[in-house]
């Protein structure tokens, strides 16, 4: 097994790496296909692994019997994510349990690492919603909290809240983090991180875990400006900033012997706060192709020249 950089994350002793494995190819009723992949992936260093309550039942089973069968639990630092919306509001402490238990069930494991609620409902207060989060630290399904798609102003209320009211707040985050900036939310309710989010991170140094880190394989050779037949692509992340990121990622790719889409993760995790990457690689090919990203170390300089921050790169 090789060794991958960790980052610290409140309540997860053994750290969560910078490559996060996601779920959602993963089937309970194929376990050649996704041993093999989730075995690569432990081989690579990996220790996370991403779910979601609205995945489905199959790709939480399919970690459940990975699990299982390696008996590795005590190594493995799993994500669950709940009280997703689904077409009408959840956010309410019986989905919040029911959504967990039923993930615990699926991966027939006692606990859930890091219990991230899926989506935001702001019109639900910050201390209901810790009080049922707290709950399941209680009871011990959870060891640590999170929040996906929560704005950085609900995240400083809830944690403001928790420390005032002696409860536990959120560890992390998990938004869409990427050099590719998109135009509009790839799905309802999802935030991407603004100038202004990532030097609250900054100063803060709470965690986030970025989801499309890579923006959908945008940084590929699969995307130019006349290919128009991926209308989800040409919505969230086709516009002329992010075709000139993408130019000076292939420029930058030639100096370090990369692809632009290797610097595009490399982006996201050299930023001066902790970061770890949601990868959804299809095959072990596609995970090793990420991790030729990891010892790619980026300059402020080069990141703000990426990010069009820069006309030139800082020396």
């Amino acid at each position: 097994m090789t060794t991958m950089k960790r980052i610290e994350v409140a309540g997860i002793q053994q750290g969560i790496t910078q490559l996060i494995q996601g779920s959602m190819m993963l089937k309970a009723d194929d376990m050649d296909y996704s041993g093999e992949l989730l075995d690569a992936y432990a081989a690579a260093g990996g220790n996370t692994i991403d779910s979601g309550h609205i995945y489905g039942a199959s790709s939480a089973q399919a970690i459940g019997k990975w699990i299982t069968s390696r008996g590795n639990r005590s190594e493995i630092v799993i994500i669950g994510k709940g009280a997703h919306p689904y077409e009408k509001p959840r956010m309410t402490k019986t989905c919040i349990q029911s959504d967990l238990v039923e993930s615990l069930e699926r991966m027939e494991t006692d606990y859930i690492d890091l219990y991230m609620l899926h989506r935001d409902d702001p019109n639900v207060h910050v201390g209901y919603i810790l009080e049922g989060l707290n709950d399941q630290l209680a009871a011990g399904r959870c060891r640590a909290l999170g929040a996906s798609n929560w704005s950085v102003a609900r995240i400083r209320e809830a944690n403001a809240y928790a420390a005032k009211q002696g409860m536990t707040g959120f560890a992390c985050s998990s938004p869409n983090l990427s050099l590719a900036r998109p135009n509009e939310a790839r799905w309802a309710g999802c935030v991407s991180t603004t100038a202004e989010d990532e030097a609250w991170h900054t100063e803060s140094h709470l965690p986030i875990l970025s989801w499309s880190s890579q923006s959908g394989g945008f940084f590929t050779d699969r995307y130019a400006p006349e290919k128009r037949d991926d209308a989800d692509m040409v919505r969230v992340n086709y516009s002329e900033e992010n075709w000139e990121r993408k130019r000076r990622a292939a420029e930058l790719a030639a100096k370090y012997g990369v692809t632009a889409n290797h610097i595009a993760l490399a982006y996201v995790l050299n930023q001066p706060f902790p970061v770890a990457a949601i990868i959804g690689p299809q095959t072990p090919a596609e995970l090793q192709d990420s991790v030729k990203a990891l010892p790619v170390i980026l300059t402020p300089g080069e990141r703000a020249w990426l990010n069009l921050s820069a006309e030139t790169v800082a020396q």
